[in-house]
This record gives structure tokens, C-alpha cells and sequence, in this order.
């Protein structure tokens, strides 16, 4: 799966702008969410195994699918991270099914959630109060399929970028993959300060140990909760990578 976004991101370079045109076109010729939902049934397929969580189903691309070996500049939205099961969210979720107490009657919010799992899983685990953030319109509307895979009532989803924004009284923030780019980790430790010096919210990370987590000044404040083997599948599909890791964000006092 690392394959076709490694693609993808090679070749944004130079197809952004034909990239933007297509999803302005897309978008503005009245596709309403069961427009996207279609799309969406007509280019994943559903998976419920090789993952961390086999009680979790998701719609993701696989080999099977289309856009496995499509030229990337026919997808018609922005890159669709939202169609992989990202090792740092399965650890996530996995820690969660394996620790219904860490969400259970909590306010949950599942930032820059992709396919949902996290969110699905604290939902599985009797989280009181679950919301899906995600800038990708598509990511929302795919999560929203995915609660309905998993038998649950589509979750509130919401598109605005939180980071920055006024912290919410949040019990318990999910953060998977979110650190692949250093501006963003900058942004994403302050604004995670923030609601934790505010409102004492809980937050978890997952993250398969890529190079910017590691390096990042965050990772001094970090206490690991748990690690997890990853399947094989999923250390062939992420060029090696053979654990994925939860970490509790406890800034010093």
C-alpha cells in the first residue's frame, strides 16, 4: 500500500494543479455524498483481515482495486491516505479493542482520522461522545462508511483543521500517523499542549517509529504504552517497518 501513495506523492510535483482542476471539476459538478459513497464502493474493497484488527472492516485499496496500478494523476481528489490502514492507527486501534477502559464513557476525537478505525474502535469500546476530524472531505465520507461496515451509526464527522483551533474539553485525543512532515509535528505538539494544559486531555499516539516522530522534540515527552508486531503483510506493504508503537503524551508540569 506505501507503493501507491510512494507514487502518488512522486508525481504530485508535477500534477498538482491538473490534480486540483480535476477535483474543482469533480466537486462542482454536484457530486453529493452518495455520488462519493459510489465512487468509493466502485474503487476499494473491503478488508477485515491482515491487520492488527480483524474485528475491524474498512474499505481500502488493495491489488484488486483499480487505482493499485492506475496512473496517479487519473485519481480525481487529493492523495487518498484515507484508503490505507496505516500501522500507527492500527496500533491504535488495536490498543483500544485490548483496552475498552481508556475510552469507555469518554469523549473521544480521532484526529486527522483516514479510514476511521480509531474512531470505530473507541465507538466498539463504549466511548460516550466520538468525532472523526479529517481535512479530506473524502476521508470523512469513507469513515462514515466504515462505521456502517462495523454495524454502527456513522459517526459525526467534521472537515475544519483543529490544530490551532481553540482546545476543546476532549477526554481523549487518537493520533495515528500524524507525523510525517516536521512543520506539522511543530504544530501538532503545541496545539496538543495546549489541550492538555487546559483541559487535563488525554492523548495517544501511534506511530511505527518513522524518522520524523523519533527525531521530534515531542518524542522526549512520550511513554510508551504499548507495541505491537506487525503482520507480515503489513511489514512487506511498509517497506520493512516491523512494530508500531502507542505513546502517552505527558508533558513536563
Amino acid at each position: 500500500m506505501y507503493r501507491v501513495i510512494g507514487t502518488w506523492l512522486r508525481v504530485r510535483s508535477f500534477s498538482n494543479a491538473f490534480q486540483c482542476s480535476l477535483k474543482r471539476h469533480y466537486f462542482c459538478n454536484n457530486k453529493s455524498e452518495d455520488a462519493l459513497k459510489t465512487f468509493i464502493v466502485d474503487n476499494t474493497e473491503i478488508v477485515n483481515s491482515r491487520s492488527l484488527t480483524p474485528e475491524i472492516s474498512l474499505r481500502l485499496i488493495t491489488p484488486n482495486c483499480r487505482f493499485w496500478t492506475e496512473k496517479p494523476e487519473l485519481w480525481p481528489f487529493t492523495d487518498p491516505f484515507w484508503a490505507i490502514y496505516w500501522p500507527g492507527g492500527q496500533a491504535l486501534a488495536r490498543y483500544l479493542l485490548n483496552n475498552p477502559e481508556v475510552s469507555r464513557g469518554r469523549r473521544v476525537l480521532d484526529l486527522g482520522c483516514g479510514c476511521g478505525a480509531s474512531a470505530i474502535a473507541a465507538k466498539l469500546t463504549g466511548a460516550s461522545h466520538v468525532v472523526a476530524n479529517d481535512v479530506d472531505p473524502i476521508a470523512t465520507v469513507a469513515t462514515k462508511m466504515n462505521c456502517e461496515l462495523n454495524g454502527l451509526d456513522p459517526l459525526p464527522c467534521v472537515t475544519e483543521n483543529m490544530i490551532g483551533s481553540k482546545p476543546y474539553n476532549w477526554d481523549l485525543i487518537l493520533l495515528g500517523d500524524m507525523f510525517y512532515d516536521e512543520v506539522l509535528a511543530d504544530d501538532l505538539h503545541q496545539w496538543l499542549h495546549k489541550c492538555i494544559c487546559a483541559h487535563g486531555t488525554q492523548v495517544l499516539i501511534g506511530d511505527p517509529g518513522r524518522a520524523q516522530f523519533e527525531s521530534h522534540n515531542i518524542r522526549k515527552l512520550l511513554h510508551k504504552v504499548a507495541q505491537f508486531e506487525l503482520p507480515d503483510s503489513v511489514k512487506e506493504e511498509n517497506y520493512g517497518l516491523t512494530s508500531s508503537t502507542v505513546w502517552y503524551y505527558k508533558p513536563d508540569p
